[in-house]
């Protein structure tokens, strides 16, 4: 979606620009056979299709990710604490509710769904205006992630085929995430719901439909009812940086605090966790945090949703120093994992992304290593790892 899966948010895992060695005709008449499998008639791939040309800028486009650029701290402090959090707290009063049926059908944080809300499409200002079957057309053609927009490709062609949807609307983002919370196609096949009951599911126009459907999507992943995503927390200056999972009770009894005061859950288990190192702010945070990072693929983005939904909901500003030291690029991200495999850990994925399971299996090779368990990859870990 982004669900950002895509970019994450979708999540999109950067892969190498394909060379396009067949022609974007020829290409355009494979998916044409490949949509027929799906039921897509003649006129509708002519729909969509007609007069489609690859847009020259999409290589750049992949380049310039912020969330996969940008220093975390930097990232985060404009976006959890800034205009986006002005507007959103307009829009809550406004959509309130509407925000309680959604957590009454779902199960889900409201302020989490608003959160995402803002961070995708500016509470709704900016769902892109680039038309999706060029995007994913251009992408399909190009290789890029493989198959996987070439399947994207042909998702968007029964969006438009069974939908009450023109091909007019179908605009979105220069991957082709779509509406105000941005589902790619596939994602909007299987967690777009028609929230209003008018009898559509319009991401793009329906305020209600775009955000049921993206607490449909937390809900779908399996988002505990009555557990937050997680908190930023103090640390006695004696305990042990090791991202380590104990209950909410253990870690009060060991000293940890909330960082606004706020009382722990009474029930469930979180997680140490340091997004810049031992060095930089500690979160606890339980498995709704990571839901949320399956919308998209980032801590970055995950974390600044979960900080702007705590300051929507009342929360007092979150001050921290983040540590301003180079973080590891994609490729050496990669050969921290590729050596963790080599070393016999059990690695999750290979593709530079950080996710729960690569995170462990980090803090667990620091663990033998006499480091700090802190499960994060910087220039010591990769040095460890070398030897």
């Amino acid at each position: 979606m982004m669900i950002r899966s895509i970019i994450a948010g979708f999540a999109l895992l950067l892969t190498t620009w394909g060379a396009g060695a067949e022609s974007f005709d020829r290409f355009i008449a494979d998916m044409k056979r490949d949509a027929a499998k799906r039921g897509i008639t003649p006129k509708t791939f002519s729909l969509a299709t007609k007069g489609l040309k690859p847009d020259p800028n999409m290589e750049r486009f992949t380049k310039r990710q912020p969330e996969l650029v940008k220093p975390i701290g930097s990232y985060i402090e404009p976006r959890a604490n800034g205009a986006l959090l002005k507007a959103g707290r307009n829009k809550i009063k406004r959509l309130s509710k509407t925000l309680k049926s959604i957590e009454r059908k779902f199960g889900v944080d409201p302020y989490v769904v608003a959160a995402i809300w803002g961070m995708e499409t500016g509470y709704g200002r900016g769902i892109g205006n680039s038309d999706v079957f060029r995007s994913l057309a251009t992408l399909g053609w190009k290789r890029y992630r493989d198959d996987f927009f070439r399947k994207e490709f042909i998702d968007a062609l029964v969006i438009l085929q069974n939908e009450k949807i023109s091909r007019k609307q179908m605009i979105g983002s220069w991957a082709g995430a779509m509406g105000q919370t941005q589902f790619i196609p596939s994602s909007f096949l299987k967690y777009a719901v028609d929230f209003n009951n008018d009898g559509k599911r319009d991401l793009w126009r329906t305020t209600s439909d775009a955000l049921g459907s993206a607490a449909n999507y937390l809900a779908s992943k399996g988002w505990k009812r009555g557990q937050p995503w997680g908190m930023p927390v103090l640390l006695p200056k004696k305990l042990p940086r090791h991202a380590l999972t104990k209950s909410w009770k253990t870690w009060a009894a060991e000293g940890v605090k909330a960082f606004d005061g706020a009382r722990f859950p009474k029930n469930g288990n979180a997680t140490l966790f340091f997004p810049a190192g031992e060095e930089g702010p500690a979160f606890l945070i339980t498995e709704n945090y990571e839901i949320i990072r399956d919308y998209n693929s980032s801590d970055s983005y995950s974390l600044s949703v979960g900080l702007l939904a705590n300051r929507l909901r009342g929360a007092r500003r979150f001050k921290t120093r983040w540590p301003t030291a180079k973080t590891l690029n994609k490729a050496q991200r990669m050969k921290v994992q590729e050596l963790l495999a080599r070393k016999g850990v059990e690695v999750p994925n290979r593709t530079g992304r950080i996710i729960k399971g690569v995170r462990f299996a980090i803090r667990d090779f620091q663990q033998q290593k006499g480091l700090v368990a802190d499960g994060y990859p910087d220039r010591a870990l990769l040095k460890a790892l070398a030897k």
